[in-house]
């Protein structure tokens, strides 16, 4: 995309007087791309997808509100949605990235607590959204294991077939875990999670304060957001130990993470190949023994 397409898009959003003075490539994303934008009026920031249509960028608007308006994390604010050539932009502020402070783990498990404590009726949202550039359903259901297994798994495990890593074997133990896991999660009223928080989706802002971006909101069980911070690492024990103290978890849940982390494997699988494939026979296997 040239400099002139970035300059109609910011005058269209932020008016005619808006001066483009750099652009630079972000590195760390694989489903858009992202550029710096700097201007007479600040920095801000754009993403651009030529494989979906406007409502991948919609859906992320509502979760980054959803986000902004029910816990004190610092999120990004957009400010524009649109169409070039084949593919669709968004605009947002920049985040100015600093030195976290020295008590940023904290704040971040204190805040993450506080969101978990805004919940819902029922587990899921009133509408589907992505994670990654994968569809994530999020049809509202009463009851937490039922929402795991059919608008979680067995959509990733659908999909999975369909790129040949799995097969009918592994249905089979899906299937089964509706039985195995019947007592097995705390019951729990619905939280608002982020829905992809690792430490990729983390930022540190201007002031030293922990950021939220690119969410997969829905309201879920909690314990299944406190799983995703394990996968990858990158969360310091200090912010465990916060978030426990602010809204302690239910005894167990080291037994119960790698149930959870099933879902985030699958995506992987689907999103990255089958280097995701041990791990995930390896949960369906400890889900076997249960």
């Amino acid at each position: 995309m040239s400099d002139h397409f970035y300059q109609e898009i910011l005058k269209k959003h932020l008016g005619n007087d808006v001066q483009l003075k750099d652009t630079s490539n972000i590195t760390g994303g694989c489903i858009n791309e992202s550029i710096k934008l700097t201007t007479n009026k600040g920095a801000f920031f754009i993403k651009y997808n030529s494989n979906h249509n406007t409502r991948f960028f919609e859906v992320e608007e509502k979760g980054l509100n959803l986000l902004r308006n029910h816990s004190n994390f610092t999120v990004p604010r957009l400010l524009g949605i649109g169409t070039y050539e084949e593919g669709v932009y968004l605009l947002m502020e920049h985040i100015d990235s600093s030195r976290s402070g020295h008590d940023y783990w904290e704040v971040m498990g204190q805040q993450l607590a506080e969101m978990h404590q805004h919940t819902n009726t029922t587990f899921g949202l009133q509408y589907h959204n992505f994670i990654g550039k994968l569809p994530q359903f999020n049809n509202e259901t009463e009851d937490w294991l039922d929402f795991f297994i059919h608008q979680r798994i067995i959509p990733q495990y659908e999909m999975a077939v369909q790129n040949n890593y799995l097969q009918q074997s592994h249905l089979d133990k899906i299937f089964n875990l509706k039985d195995k896991l019947k007592d097995f999660f705390p019951k729990e009223p619905p939280s608002l999670l982020h829905g992809d928080l690792w430490s990729g989706n983390t930022m540190v802002g201007a002031l030293g304060e922990p950021c939220l971006i690119d969410p997969a909101v829905y309201y879920g069980h909690r314990e299944a957001e406190i799983a995703f911070t394990t996968l990858f690492g990158g969360f310091d024990d200090t912010f465990f130990e916060a978030y426990n103290e602010a809204y302690p978890w239910k005894e167990g849940i080291k037994e119960r993470i790698p149930i959870y982390n099933l879902y985030p494997l699958m995506v992987h699988l689907n999103l990255f190949g089958k280097s995701y494939l041990s791990e995930i026979e390896e949960v369906l296997s400890k889900i076997a023994d249960i």
